[in-house]
């Protein structure tokens, strides 16, 4: 089993499948040989807005897949000092950091994302990070 950090991107691209990502998105997590990871930044970016535009269906989604992680990253102090260390090493954006780092704090094996290769997070060496991007 490959640990597998799924980033908001790739939940949003597989709830609403209406992109050309959302088939790669929906592939990824129909994938059994992946035990998935998350944290509280992917909720936060995911669940709130589904459930406040009542999109129901897309909530539906994100809960169904947030119960279905096994790995969450909680160390929350930890991933906030990981994440301040890479976006300085990598220049990252803040959320961007924080979610490689959240990833890194459970021992993921790869980060998988919607960003596209040339994106900063790419320079990351600790974790190797999977695009579903359109290119």
């Amino acid at each position: 089993m490959t640990r597998t950090f799924i980033d908001s991107g790739v939940l949003i691209a597989a709830a609403r499948a209406n992109t050309t990502r959302s088939l790669a998105a929906i592939q990824i997590l129909n994938g059994r040989d992946r035990e998935f990871a998350s944290s509280p930044f992917i909720q936060l970016e995911t669940l709130p807005k589904a459930i406040y535009n009542q999109q129901q269906v897309e909530a539906e989604f994100y809960e169904a897949f947030f119960s279905s992680v096994t790995l969450w990253a909680t160390k929350l102090e930890e991933i906030v000092q990981t994440g301040n260390r890479i976006a300085c090493t990598y220049g990252l954006a803040a959320m961007d950091a924080l979610h490689i780092a959240a990833a890194l704090s459970i021992d993921a094996e790869e980060f998988v994302t919607t960003e596209k290769t040339t994106k900063p997070m790419y320079r990351v060496a600790e974790i190797k990070i999977v695009s579903i991007a359109d290119e």
